[in-house]
């Protein structure tokens, strides 16, 4: 920013009162405010969460997302102030545009640090931006910059990578993607989240408690905030975890923590930009509410993403300064950083509307970018012979007649897991997605419909010949805590698999070879699976264009296998977090190719017990 810039933004927060600061520093949720309240109270920022959308129509048109964007972004405009101040819409747009129908998804982060390709995820950035800016939006809570350690992690496929390395590169590339030059047309604000430590929580819990030393949480967990804030990135988002430095110190909600967001974040690391809530989070803190919380106020928070309680938010903290519980310095602070965020955004000069990108459909889509992705991120685990002295039996040259079974190859919801469409994903069809491709059509596409026979349970094996059969299993879509397997407890179908293993048995040892693709939000136990397939793919979460895993497998213009695993990959069902050696089948980096195979023995199975210890 040069000296003129921050002068002016000064001279702005100088004529300001308080209830107009405190306005800019109030994040609502669409659901809960109104274009008129945003002119009223001052607003600086709304979001729509996860599953929100305009008038709460999953299948609202792009036109009624530019409607809708431009009546919130206008009210901010004409409000009394002496100088308007332009409005900041966020979105989780975390795997591409993923609120919005229409939109291309791309792979979701797990299987993205599985292709170690930063140069793909820049262009991916790149493409979401676009998407976002379709929209009329112009904040992405997007890159996620965990590192995590424990696949019990519901928030597992968020995270790149279990080495802070690859961490680095990838959130780093995003945040680039995202941003661009910060102020043109193309570009969106980026958001490293969710600061810090929420990959190293106790047992894989979602907003637990993270027992790391302090050298650690700075060397692990803090390696993607370095290489973001490196990148320029504008906000970060503060994490629902705690943290004790080893134990050390009491559990504090790091919402509270005032020498991580201000003494680390703001003033070691010199991080200029804004800092922003995460959703309610702020009544986890001791001694606050979801509308109160002078603690998270002085210890650094800019944003205050209180979803609902937006107005009892606004008039409580402008009764914490009067009363001289938060400083009225931390408030001139707040709305600095956040006015120089929209500044550098190039909003006070350009609004979002006067984007080419805006109202733009074809911005929404890149399906040639996410085939592309998709291909990369997955990974192949095993690729055996099938007969002694034959050939690996992938790649699946085109001409053969192949059986598909399993749920998962026609289910955009399982190809596309959490945050598509909706916040968990689980509640989709495949009619809520007008763009894409399911694995089944894709092979469909590439053998030849009269060549492809679909039997989700497998029993059409018994009834006709087929040269291969195609196995596509997995989880079922989850986000956040909700996809969290707590131990002990009766294990989630996330680490055993029990029905999809019914389904392997129903059809190996027919003399049929049988390829398995596992779509699944992390690396988990499938011993059991493996040694039922003649070949296995970890295809993570491929996202909108799964269809382009069918040219991969059948080995078409050359393609071939290049994702390595970012993970290791478990031989237990129990594990116990921090990939151990010997709880490891596959390491971190493994992963076969075309003309670099190996042959994969039986592999042990184990029990897999009701509950872990």
């Amino acid at each position: 920013m040069s000296t003129a810039d921050e002068e002016r933004i000064a001279k702005i927060v100088a004529g300001m009162t308080l209830e107009q600061k405190i306005g800019q520093m109030t994040q609502p949720e669409i659901r809960w405010i109104t274009p008129d309240q945003v002119r009223q109270y001052y607003i600086g920022s709304v979001l729509n969460g996860g599953g929100s959308w305009p008038e709460m129509n999953k299948h609202a048109s792009l036109s009624d997302w530019t409607r809708l964007t431009k009546s919130y972004a206008t009210a901010a405009m004409e409000t009394d102030m002496p100088t308007h101040i332009p409005l900041l819409w966020g979105i989780d747009a975390v795997h591409g545009n993923n609120n919005v129908m229409g939109s291309t998804l791309y792979p979701h982060n797990i299987g993205l640090g599985a292709a170690h390709d930063p140069e793909l995820l820049f262009r991916i950035g790149r493409a979401t931006a676009r998407a976002v800016r379709a929209i009329g939006a112009s904040w992405a809570f997007a890159p996620t910059v965990a590192v995590s350690r424990d696949a019990r992690w519901g928030r597992a496929y968020e995270s790149f990578s279990s080495d802070p390395v690859e961490v680095a590169k990838d959130g780093a590339a995003v945040v680039r993607g995202l941003q661009g030059s910060i102020s043109g047309p193309d570009d969106v604000l980026a958001t490293a989240k969710h600061f810090v430590g929420d990959g190293g929580t106790a047992r894989g819990q979602d907003q637990g408690d993270n027992l790391a030393t302090a050298n650690a949480l700075a060397r692990v967990d803090g390696a993607g905030y370095y290489a973001a804030l490196d990148a320029g990135v504008q906000t970060v988002m503060v994490s629902y975890s705690s943290w004790t430095d080893g134990g050390k110190i009491p559990f504090g909600k790091m919402h509270g923590d005032r020498t991580l967001v201000t003494g680390v974040l703001k003033d070691r690391l010199h991080f200029d930009g804004l800092v922003v809530s995460d959703w309610n989070a702020i009544e986890q803190v001791p001694g606050c509410t979801v509308d109160h919380c002078p603690q998270a106020v002085n210890a650094g928070i800019d944003v205050f993403m209180v979803s609902e309680k937006w107005k009892e938010f606004i008039a409580n903290t402008v009764a914490d300064v009067r009363a001289g519980r938060i400083p009225m310095s931390r408030i001139n602070n707040a709305v600095t950083r956040i006015l120089r965020v929209k500044m550098r955004a190039g909003l006070f000069d350009h609004p979002v509307a006067s984007s080419p990108l805006t109202g733009d459909q074809a911005a929404l889509t890149d399906r040639p970018l996410a085939r592309e992705a998709a291909r990369k991120s997955v990974v192949l685990l095993k690729n055996n012979s099938f007969k002694t002295s034959a050939s690996p039996i992938l790649p699946l040259r085109v001409g053969k007649r192949i059986l598909v079974v399993g749920g998962g190859a026609d289910s955009f919801a399982e190809q596309t897991g959490g945050w598509s469409l909706t916040w968990q994903g689980d509640d989709n069809v495949n009619a809520d997605f007008t763009t894409g491709e399911t694995l089944l059509a894709g092979l469909r596409r590439v053998y030849g419909a009269a060549n492809v026979t679909y039997s989700p349970d497998g029993t059409a094996l018994a009834k006709a010949q087929y040269d291969a059969v195609i196995a596509v299993i997995g989880e079922t879509p989850h986000a956040e805590y909700k996809g969290d397997v707590r131990w002990p407890a009766p294990l989630a179908e996330s680490a055993s698999y029990p029905e999809q293993l019914k389904l392997l048995k129903r059809v190996s040892g027919k003399g049929v070879p049988v390829v398995t693709v596992l779509y699944s939000g992390r690396p988990t136990y499938t011993s059991d699976i493996i040694n039922r397939s003649t070949a296995f793919v970890a295809g993570f979460l491929p996202g909108s264009e799964a269809g382009a895993l069918a040219d991969l497998l059948a080995g078409r213009k050359g393609l071939d296998f290049s994702g390595r695993l970012s993970f290791a990959w478990p031989n237990t069902a129990c594990p116990t977090g921090g990939e151990l050696a010997s709880e490891t089948l596959f390491k971190r980096d493994y992963g076969l190719s075309y003309h670099h195979g190996g042959t994969v023995h039986h592999l042990a199975e184990l029990s897999v017990p009701r509950s872990c210890p």
